[in-house]
């Protein structure tokens, strides 16, 4: 609260993006953790901004109508607001410039957040990922890995790895060792791919500080493959450029499409994408091990090793599975959170969208395998935000010795069981366990047409306009609307079996000179009893409002007896087919 000049100021106007000229009227108030913006109509709409999130604030020239001033976040949100007078807007930006720049872990949200949850239910909460038993569930061989507490104390440093300090001509037996022992723990392979993740011209400058790549004369039967992604000063500025494009109001299709090619960041995402299918196939298809670095060993290699395991594996392709490997080959390994995502005060150099990229080749993946993945882009956006946001405790810090000593465990919470219980949100309405995709390796397409602009993500003030819901959107309302109609349909059915007994009970019960009464007065039928089929006849509109707005056509069932029909139809048509079949024998059953 010291940082704090001014705590209110009102009259303040926030501006709309996609219309200038419209504004809405109200207060603007900061607190330790939020500013808050309450507009001054009868809804008294609040619009509450995490000063984690802030990236940075922007005060334009002072105009007749007061002071504009622009909130960028780092989630893609922005906020322009007008100020009437200069010092209060001097004030406001001084303000959010401290509280959204802490200088201490102890100013981070996480730790001033204090819900109530005791002690017990905070441990076990964070428990709810339990590394172990991921390790147990893929099948590493025992008779070749185990788990030891050797570095408890964190005395040395245990990468995946970085690169190797063999300069021009020097030798490390050690290192040379090590991918002895890798290779050896395969015995189905003869040699083994050492993959780095760097552009060649950039390992071969590092040469020159005595560090650089493998010498093939060197090592016994390894195979190198450069991949070429670009370090993180490159990725920061090209999402800087893509974030440009992004802001731009009503541009023109050559102007979107050429800030699209000059930032380019597509093609970025094409290369991390593409070193994951290389270490896919090499895995999949060809049985050999792969040992992947770049420089550090915290950055370009988990996003590779990310990649690939969703691709190998399709429990990472499940709500859970995601969250595990996060925490698995993210946070365990030392990915530097604190210093990409900027939650201290710090070298602006050390930023990068690192896990941005991760997240987006997710996307791109699921745009190919429509089925393939349980989660939907809702999901990955959550993600994205709880990472920059500090809100949680598990993306803070730069490696486990540092969450350790932070004792994150016993003043933060957990953010997975958080989206565990709200997963119906997140859930893909074209998910099907049993689908091809799903169980199976992906093999997507990287060709350059196949990536696209992720609007969700980069496009914000778009994608929240009501009037513009995607199909994935319609679909989650006809699950949701479905699942009301099954419930209700149980239901009934449930009532006319008591009724049918109350039937029967009574007929017993009827003394006979009233059985003879019952022939002159017939007994209800089951239509009079109100069967189930009276209900589903009811018009939806006097049961449940709809839910969504967009009209949505389904395709009829396929006409064959064949059950593969569904399999040879592309990934769209089986999910949506699915919904049909399974409203039309919700039908058939009333």
């Amino acid at each position: 609260m010291d940082h704090i000049r001014t705590p209110k100021v009102e009259n303040v106007r926030m501006i709309d993006r996609q219309k200038p000229r419209r504004s809405t009227l109200g207060t603007l108030y900061l607190s330790s953790t939020h500013t808050i913006f309450v507009e001054n109509s009868e809804a008294r709409k609040e619009t509450w901004v995490l000063h984690s999130l802030v990236c940075n604030v922007e005060r334009l020239p002072t105009n007749p109508s007061g002071s504009p001033l622009i909130v960028r976040c780092k989630n893609f949100h922005m906020y322009r607001l007008l100020i009437p007078q200069e010092k209060d807007c001097l004030d406001v930006l001084a303000s959010l410039t401290r509280l959204s720049r802490p200088e201490h872990y102890g100013e981070l949200f996480c730790f001033s957040i204090n819900p109530n949850i005791d002690k017990e239910l905070r441990e076990k909460a964070w428990g709810f990922i339990e590394l172990k038993a991921e390790f147990i569930r893929m099948g590493v061989p025992r008779n070749l890995w185990h788990i030891t507490a050797a570095n408890h104390e964190y005395r040395a440093s245990i990468c995946r790895s970085s690169q190797p300090l063999s300069g021009f001509s020097a030798r490390s037996s050690d290192d040379e060792q090590m991918l002895q022992a890798i290779m050896k723990s395969n015995p189905v392979s003869e040699f083994m791919y050492v993959v780095d993740t760097r552009p060649k011209l950039n390992a071969m400058a590092n040469r020159a500080a005595g560090k650089g790549y493998e010498n093939e004369d060197h090592y016994t039967n390894i195979k190198l493959q450069f991949i070429g992604i670009e370090n993180i000063h490159v990725m920061r500025n090209s999402q800087q450029k893509l974030i440009d494009v992004g802001e731009l109001v009503s541009p023109s299709m050559s102007d979107f499409l050429w800030g699209l090619e000059n930032s380019g960041w597509l093609k970025h995402i094409k290369a991390v994408l593409e070193s994951g299918v290389f270490i896919a196939k090499a895995v999949a298809e060809d049985g050999i091990s792969v040992l992947v670095h770049c420089s550090d060993g915290w950055d370009r290699t988990t996003q590779a090793c990310s990649v690939a395991s969703i691709l190998l594996d399709s429990h990472y392709r499940t709500i859970k599975g995601l969250m595990v490997l996060i925490e698995k080959d993210w946070v365990s390994f030392g990915h530097k959170f604190s210093h990409r995502y900027a939650h201290l005060d710090g070298d602006p150099k050390e930023v990068s969208p690192v896990m941005d990229q991760f997240l987006e080749c997710v996307w791109q993946l699921m745009k190919q395998f429509p089925c393939a993945f349980e989660f939907n882009e809702r999901f990955l956006i959550q993600l994205h935000t709880h990472i920059y946001s500090c809100q949680y405790g598990n993306f803070i810090g730069n490696c486990q010795k540092e969450r350790k000593d932070l004792k994150l465990q016993e003043r933060t919470h957990s953010l997975w069981p958080h989206l565990w219980e709200n997963r119906a949100e997140y859930t893909n309405p074209l998910y099907r366990a049993d689908h091809s995709q799903t169980q199976g390796v992906l093999k997507p397409l990287t060709t350059a047409y196949c990536f696209k602009f992720w609007k969700g993500m980069y496009s914000r003030v778009e994608k929240d306009v009501a009037s513009q819901q995607s199909p994935v959107d319609c679909l989650n309302a006809v699950r949701e609307e479905s699942q009301q109609l099954e419930v209700e349909l149980s239901s009934h059915q449930e009532r006319l079996i008591q009724l049918k007994q109350k039937k029967k009970l009574w007929e017993r019960k009827k003394p006979a000179n009233q059985l003879s009464e019952r022939v002159r007065r017939p007994v209800p039928t089951e239509v009079e009893l109100r069967s189930p089929l009276d209900y589903i006849t009811t018009p939806r509109s006097e049961r449940h409002p709809p839910s969504f707005t967009l009209p949505l056509v389904l395709p009829a069932p396929p006409t064959s007896d064949d059950p593969d029909e569904l399999s040879i139809c592309s990934d769209f048509e089986s999910g949506v087919a699915d919904l049909s079949s399974h409203s039309s024998s919700a039908g058939d059953d009333a």
